[in-house]
């Protein structure tokens, strides 16, 4: 199993998680972990650098129409939110290192 899908799955389940655990630290943890994941597996495609953007956006978005659903919407808005911050570190990660790897390019030129 490659690196990237521990990642993925780790993220997963610690989104599950805190969406039942109260913990201070939860958008920390869940957020290093997307750091993570986005320094030791970078996106090189241009399209899917672009989804994670999008999908770090919407999906808070989107999950927030699940609160309509008795009992379980809330759960299931958490657990799609708190993913969602483990995207975004994804997607900050990815961004520092095409920023680095531009400025790399302009002091070879």
């Amino acid at each position: 199993m490659s690196t990237d899908r521990i990642l993925t799955a780790i993220g997963v389940l610690l989104a599950i998680v805190a969406a039942f655990v109260a913990l201070e630290w939860w958008a920390v943890i869940l957020v290093l972990l997307g750091l993570l994941s986005g320094f030791l597996s970078p996106l090189t495609d241009m399209a899917a650098r672009t989804g994670y953007t999008v999908a770090a956006i919407a999906l808070p978005t989107i999950a927030d129409a699940l609160d309509a659903i008795p009992m379980a919407g809330s759960y299931l808005n958490a657990i799609i939110d708190n993913f969602a911050v483990v995207i975004a570190g994804i997607v900050i990660a990815n961004f520092l290192l095409v920023i680095v790897s531009r400025l790399m390019e302009s002091e070879a030129a």
